[in-house]
């Protein structure tokens, strides 16, 4: 019998905070993939382990992940990826994919599943917890009250019309263009928030655009309201 994928969501960096079944899943899988092509170096791989510490003792490789807007490129390495994981499945192999956050949003692994679930291949997504949630639970806030909308914004062209939007926006993946970003957030006159590597060592938390560096790290995530709504219980500038 061929094996199963599991996409596992192992949460934002916190280890606490994978899920009871990811823990298990991770447990009962003999073969862990995580993207990356150094396993060692992926921050998937070191939250999981320092649940699961059973993972010394499992075959666990590294996949290919380029982080480049080039459609062509990533998908041939999604191509590789899939063809990888459904040999290992011919092999009656159960094969867990590790993705930061949860798996169903902006996941690699989910491009990876569609590909093994087209082709006939029993495959699961096992939640994990989003970034934006766990930084707004840090910050001891929420980010939707009383029917508010929630906007969610990973490209650096969608900041200044995503600006006008009502409700809550969250802003992640911006990495070099923090600079830009902080500008226009300085020019809107919205509340913001960031939390920098939230759940990892080296964890951060900011008050105001203001106060966010413009080199902050990749694992950033910002949290911004209109003038005038609540933001009671999140930390003054730093």
């Amino acid at each position: 019998m061929a094996g199963k994928l599991y996409g596992i969501g192992v949460g934002p960096g916190d280890p606490e905070l994978l899920t009871l079944k990811a823990v298990r899943i991770i447990r009962e899988c003999g073969v862990i993939l995580v993207p990356g092509e150094d396993y060692r170096q992926s921050v998937a791989y070191r939250i999981a382990r320092q649940a699961v510490p059973e993972l010394d003792g499992k075959l666990v490789a590294g996949v290919p992940v380029p982080m480049t807007r080039n459609q062509a490129e990533r998908d041939a390495a999604h191509r590789q990826t899939a063809v990888r994981v459904m040999d290992l499945l011919d092999r009656g192999e159960q094969v867990g994919f590790l993705n930061l956050g949860d798996v169903t949003v902006y996941a690699s692994c989910l491009y990876i599943h569609r590909l093994v679930a087209k082709q006939g291949y029993e495959t699961e997504l096992v939640s994990g917890v989003p970034s934006f949630c766990a930084a707004a639970a840090r910050l001891g806030t929420g980010l939707a009250e009383d029917g508010q909308q929630l906007h969610i914004l990973p490209q650096p062209e969608q900041i200044r019309e995503g600006l006008k939007l009502p409700g809550t926006k969250v802003i992640m993946k911006m990495g070099r263009n923090m600079g830009q970003v902080k500008q226009w957030l300085k020019e809107s006159g919205h509340q913001v928030h960031m939390v920098e590597r939230c759940g990892m060592p080296g964890e951060r938390l900011y008050g105001s655009a203001d106060a966010i560096r413009e080199d902050a790290s990749y694992y950033s995530l910002l949290i911004v309201r209109e003038n005038g709504e609540s933001s009671q219980g999140m930390p003054e500038p730093v």
